[in-house]
């Protein structure tokens, strides 16, 4: 395992961008999808139990066609998980437990980053960002070592088959990886809501926000759109609004109620995405995608989006909310994935968390 000290002084140590790292896409082939099973009791206040259903089908479509690896609390978690996971037919020859401290089930914004690299195809790596619960909002010394302990799962299984070990980029600032999305040809999409909040990084300014993000996912050209949804509590993740399909399109969130508050901001964010140009010059097909009806539990409103989608290796995931707008959801999606097979799981009692699909999961790209 090479530790990669801290980046901040480019002169004498290659940043991961120098050395050929990227991040690719979430549609390029997976060796796995990590996922930390939901246990925190705060997250879901009064209703965790009735998220198992759809949290396990989740699991169940993911392992047709992956290896699907899960971080449980204890011993007694892991044992719980896989009986639950043997009843409702899971394929268990693709499931890897892995008892892993933890707070919540987040994986996406505490999970690694991983990286392939583009000069040499036997070296990967992830970047252990510095992770602090959307701005200190809740407890998360425990995730912040989530990226250090599934490198180490991965580094002991790598010896013992004499594969190719994981390298570690510790850039030292905070970032979450529903903040950010990749085209792993240049592109990476974020927005300013979120991480130029004073909560994440204040001694950072925008410029030096955006060469972190070159540097450490390979990125040549960083789109910022503006606000998050209503009720999101990550500051505006993009993962709720809008996501790369393919290197040249986005598909992007648009609420259709003028009246709703969400109307603007969504205005706001494809009006900066049909003006916007990609690292090849060129201006990405928008692709417009509706909002669900309002999803709302205990007099609060909920961030319900279909832009929280998961790309799998034939599949791509999407949450419902039990409304109308499911089917049409759907269609576009198929549209934009004519290869995949496009599976909504319903996400009602899942989005009483504050995220989904996407939220839940952080792809590991197969080392090519």
């Amino acid at each position: 395992m090479q530790i990669t000290p801290n980046m901040s002084d480019m002169t004498t140590n290659p940043s991961p961008k120098q050395q050929g790292f990227y991040m690719p896409a979430e549609w390029v082939r997976h060796e796995a999808t990590w996922l930390t099973y939901p246990h925190n009791e705060e997250s879901w206040p009064g209703k965790i139990e009735t998220i198992f259903n759809s949290y396990n089908l989740f699991i169940k479509v993911l392992a047709e066609d992956e290896r699907v690896c899960i971080n449980v609390l204890n011993e007694a978690m892991r044992q719980q998980v896989n009986e639950d996971l043997h009843a409702i037919g899971v394929n268990m020859d693709r499931i890897t437990l892995c008892v892993t401290p933890n707070n919540d089930a987040w994986c996406r914004d505490h999970g690694p980053a991983f990286l392939l690299n583009r000069v040499s195809s036997d070296r990967y790596a992830i970047v252990n960002w510095n992770y602090n619960a959307w701005g200190g909002k809740y407890p998360c010394e425990l995730d912040n070592q989530v990226p250090l302990h599934i490198a180490d799962f991965l580094n002991r299984v790598a010896l013992a088959s004499g594969a190719p070990t994981i390298e570690i980029f510790n850039p030292g600032i905070v970032m979450e990886g529903g903040s950010i999305d990749v085209n792993g040809c240049g592109d990476l999409l974020t927005t300013t809501s979120c991480l130029l909040n004073p909560n994440r990084n204040p001694h950072l300014s925008q410029n030096q926000i955006t060469d972190y993000l070159c540097d450490f996912y390979g990125a040549e050209n960083v789109i910022w759109l503006g606000d998050g949804i209503v009720g999101d509590d990550t500051d505006g993740h993009v993962d709720d609004l809008s996501r790369f399909i393919n290197p040249d399109t986005i598909i992007t969130a648009v609420e259709e109620n003028k009246w709703d508050e969400n109307y603007d901001i969504l205005q706001s964010n494809l009006k900066m995405l049909n003006s916007c140009r990609l690292a090849n010059g060129k201006q990405p097909t928008v692709v417009e995608l509706p909002m669900p009806d309002v999803v709302s539990y205990d007099g609060q409103r909920l961030p319900a989006s279909y832009a929280n989608f998961y790309i799998a290796n034939n599949k791509v995931i999407f949450p419902t909310y039990r409304c109308v707008t499911d089917n049409r959801a759907a269609y576009i999606l198929e549209e934009c994935f004519p290869e995949r097979y496009v599976v909504g799981i319903d996400s009602t009692d899942i989005i009483w968390g504050l995220g989904s699909f996407h939220c839940l999961s952080q792809q590991q790209p197969l080392l090519v």
